[in-house]
């Protein structure tokens, strides 16, 4: 296990996670931006509706494919003849704030500022449905700290990880060999097996002081390669001290 020259990592329940997620309560907050309601619908009907055309599309996820959240929203209030006194854009980050604040995961500002101290780089690469900006605002204002060179979000690209082309199109954003890269993340199909594929050395990181939505199918599977598994980035500032002394 060599020291990395770059360290990628997954976004969510790795970086940040996402307390008291509540859908209706960001519908409610855009509510506030309606200039045209045909149907005079509630903020209740409207994320009903929401809800049910995300279930619909979410199949397409189970075979790894991605949509973009900003086709959603433009769909859902079109289709319902309502219009905003915002931009879809604008009102994404309207939504995402008011569904969920965002919090850090324990010590992650301490192992970026340890990734910062031996001096490797780092990126993210992220399933999720949030466009690429919103992402972006998101881990820059949680994270102000942060030197990430790229943030890749599953939601511009069209495909999700596992997919080897997310993890080949952050080797080449990189411009290093593959075994020169770490990828660290929660879930072991799409981050553990999905860096291996293509020769990054996996980290599978479960910390069990949050709830990790994978936990279940993270257990179904075996890692029978050579990896890292951490439960705390104090886990990781340890071994990265380590190469140094």
């Amino acid at each position: 296990m060599n020291k990395p020259q770059m360290i990628i990592f997954d976004y969510g329940h790795t970086l940040l996670y996402e307390p008291e997620f509540d859908f209706l309560r960001g519908e409610k907050e855009i509510y506030k931006h309606i200039i045209k309601n045909p149907r005079q619908l509630t903020a209740e009907e409207i994320n009903k509706f929401g809800a049910e055309l995300y279930q619909k599309n979410d199949f397409c996820r189970q075979y790894g494919y991605e949509f973009n959240n900003l086709q959603t929203m433009k769909l859902k209030y079109e289709y319902l003849g309502i219009e905003l006194d915002v931009s879809y854009e604008e009102g994404e980050i309207i939504l995402w704030n008011s569904v969920s604040w965002g919090a850090c995961m324990p010590y992650v500002e301490e192992m970026l500022e340890c990734l910062k101290e031996n001096k490797i780089r780092s990126g993210v690469i992220s399933n999720i449905g949030w466009s690429g900006q919103a992402l972006k605002d998101r881990i820059n204002r949680l994270l102000p700290q942060n030197q990430f060179e790229f943030i890749i979000a599953s939601s511009e690209y069209g495909i999700r990880k596992p997919n080897s082309m997310l993890f080949e199109l952050a080797i080449q954003k990189a411009n290093l060999y593959p075994n020169d890269i770490w990828f660290c993340g929660d879930n072991v199909k799409a981050d553990v097996y999905g860096a291996r594929s293509v020769g990054i050395f996996p980290v599978f990181y479960e910390d069990e002081t949050v709830e990790n939505p994978w936990k279940e199918q993270n257990a179904d599977l075996k890692i029978d390669f050579e990896h890292l598994h951490i439960h705390s980035w104090v886990e990781m500032i340890n071994i990265l001290n380590n190469y140094n002394i």
